[in-house]
This record gives C-alpha cells, structure tokens and sequence, in this order.
C-alpha cells in the first residue's frame, strides 16, 4: 500500500494514541465536577491547554478546544458576527478558502453580510494593493487559510496581519489547518487562528481555535463555562490530552521532518516533469508537501479508482469537497475548464519512502496508458 492523501488526515502515531488510551483508562472524572476525580480531570485538561498554548506562544486563555477545524473555522467567523452586530456587515476571504469558510458564505449573506474576496496574482498569492484597497470598505473580519489545501500554496499571514491591523480596525481569522506541524508558524499578526489535530498525527475528533483575549466571541455550543466559556459541553479530555501530544511531537521534529519533505518532494517533482501528459498545477509558492497535477483527457476519478486498484491512494480534492467537479482553487487562478476539472492531489509526508513513490510513479504511468488506450477503443 502507497498512501499519498497525507493532507486529508494522518495516520495517528502510536505515542499520541497511548496518551489517548491512558488517559481514557486512568482519568475517568468529568473535568467540571467539583469531587476529586473531576478536579483531577482538570488539573490534567489545563496541563493540556498550557502545553498548547506555550508551544504557540500564546496565552492558556487564549485556547479553545473544538471538534475540529471545521468547528472552529465556524466559531471563529460566526463568533465575531454575533459578537459585533455594530459593525460593517462586510467581510473579506479569498477563493482558495477550504469548504468550512466557503460554505458559510450563504448564511452570511442571508445575516445581511457582503462577502468580498481579495485579488489573488497569478500564483495565487494575495494582491497586497488589492487588500489595501478593500480594507478601506471598514471589513469586520478578514479570513484567509495559510496554507491552501488544494494547491499548497502558502500565504504569508504574518505580513499580512501587520497591513490588516495598520489599516483598517478587521479582526484577522487564519484557517491554519495545513500548516500546523508542516511549516512554522507565527500568530503575532493572527487574532483567531484554526487547525486540527488528525493532520498532524494525532486523532480526529479533536481542533483548536486560537482566540486572542482582547477579540469577543459569542458561543455556537451553550451551556456554560467548560474548558472554555466559548464552548460548552463535557471536556473531551483524552482527546485534549493527545492533541497536545501530537502538537508537541509534531514541533519538535519540524525542522528535520521538512527537509525530508523538501527532499522526496524535489524527486517526486522531477520525475513528474519528465511526464508528458503531466500538468504540475503546485508551484514555487506550494508547501513542499502539496504537489496538484492535472491529466488532461483522464477524469480525476477514473484515475483515483485505478490507482486505487494498485493499492495507491492520492486524492482528487480536499476531503471535504470531493463532490465537486471543478477544483475551486484552479478555477479562482484562472486556469481552464479542462485542467481545473482534472486536478489530482498527491501529498506527501515525512512518513513517506522514495522507494513508494517509485512505486506510485510506476503506478501511475501504467494507469494512464490503460486508460487512454481503453478511451481510444471506445
């Protein structure tokens, strides 16, 4: 088996599912009781809460534990509307946003809300003169992903919290989802920033939303103060507990695990260039763990279920949209129908061995041949 879908979940490493499993037999209070095993509980669930926060360089206030990025993607723009109706119902995004953002756009707009999306280049970097411009139209919240799920590419968030706070009074919101444990990350700039832990090592079921004190959220989750006042319900306490495990693992071995990627990534890059039906879609601004090609003429699908048939497993989208045609993020650079409806993604992790994609590689050329030879007959 070759599995190159490392962007759409990871698998969970063993010393995170033991923290998982110790901490599900050996804690067993509601971390809101107020006997001893529940105080215990929570002795345990704020040892959790700082250790995430230490390694962001954040506050302990500042973190909040949710189901998963797409939780807190919805915490953090649906919080701020509700929290500030005074203000501009305007907001700014871009087209390369994951389904979590996007799809929040038609209930933002029945709440009376424009929704705005900055100019990207031709490399799908945000256009700086763009932003300046529409941060004159007073945004209330600015949301843009670090990292594009599709493509890779990377947006320098950091530079672009200082434009936001220098011109304008919009709270920054960074989905930050593909970043975490891939590349550095810096959230000085950031007033709310996303991500989960399944992409990272660790388990699903488990995100966090970073929320720095001075910015006000209302609550989707009511009940009173749990973990956080910003979300109620029982703390899931070993899955606290194993997010920031695998956070912990995941920074520690950042600088060596990146090389590795860059490496297999440089290979893997060159051998798909040689490739003559190959489009490579990624480019120099992709992280080195994102490489989206597209074959014209095959459908994304055809291609996934062969593969498939020789145990490879890449993706044709992100997970959370595979059910569209046509890749979001290619049509938002302006490529043709035709390449942007045949998008592959194949991501890579330190996980992975030269060896497999030699294996993929091979996998693949077979497959394209089969199948056009197949389409010519029909």
């Amino acid at each position: 088996m070759v599995y190159l879908d490392y962007s759409a979940t990871t698998p969970v490493k063993k010393e995170v599912l033991d923290t998982f499993n110790q901490v599900t037999k050996e804690f067993i209070g509601n971390a809101n009781s107020l006997h001893y095993l529940g105080l215990e509980s929570k002795k345990l669930m704020e040892t959790a809460v700082e250790q995430v926060a230490r390694i962001l360089k954040v506050q302990a206030s500042e973190v909040i534990f949710t189901s998963g990025a797409s939780e807190a993607n919805n915490l953090a723009i649906l919080g701020v509307v509700f929290a500030y109706p005074k203000r501009n119902k305007y907001i700014l995004t871009t087209e390369l946003e994951h389904s979590s953002i996007e799809s929040q756009i038609p209930f933002l707009e029945e709440l009376g809300y424009q929704i705005d999306f900055i100019a990207l280049d031709e490399y799908g970097k945000i256009d700086k003169e763009d932003l300046l411009k529409k941060l004159k139209n007073d945004p209330s919240i600015v949301s843009i992903n670090m990292v594009n799920s599709e493509l890779g590419i990377k947006q320098d968030v950091s530079e672009l919290g200082k434009i936001i706070h220098e011109h304008s009074k919009a709270i920054f919101h960074v989905d930050g989802t593909q970043a975490v444990g891939k590349i550095a990350v810096d959230l000085e700039n950031i007033d709310l920033f996303s991500f989960s832990a399944h992409k990272f090592y660790g388990l699903k079921g488990i995100g966090v939303l970073v929320k720095k004190n001075a910015i006000l959220l209302t609550p989707l989750i009511h009940g009173g103060k749990s973990q956080s006042e910003y979300r109620s319900g029982t703390p899931a306490l070993a899955l606290m507990a194993s997010c920031a495990k695998a956070l912990r693992l995941a920074i520690e071995s950042l600088d060596v695990n990146v090389k590795k990627v860059q490496g297999l990534h440089d290979f893997l890059l060159k051998k798909l260039q040689k490739m003559s039906y190959i489009i490579i879609n990624s480019n120099e601004y992709s992280i080195p763990h994102i490489i989206n090609i597209s074959i014209i003429g095959i459908k994304p699908e055809t291609m996934l279920h062969a593969l498939s048939e020789k145990e490879v497993y890449i993706s044709t989208k992100t997970a959370c949209s595979s059910n569209q045609k046509v890749s979001s993020a290619l049509k938002a650079l302006k490529k043709d129908e035709q390449i942007s409806s045949s998008s592959l993604r194949i991501s890579i992790s330190h996980l992975t061995t030269k060896e497999e994609l030699e294996y993929f590689l091979k996998a693949l050329d077979e497959s394209y041949h089969e199948l056009e030879f197949e389409s010519r007959l029909h």
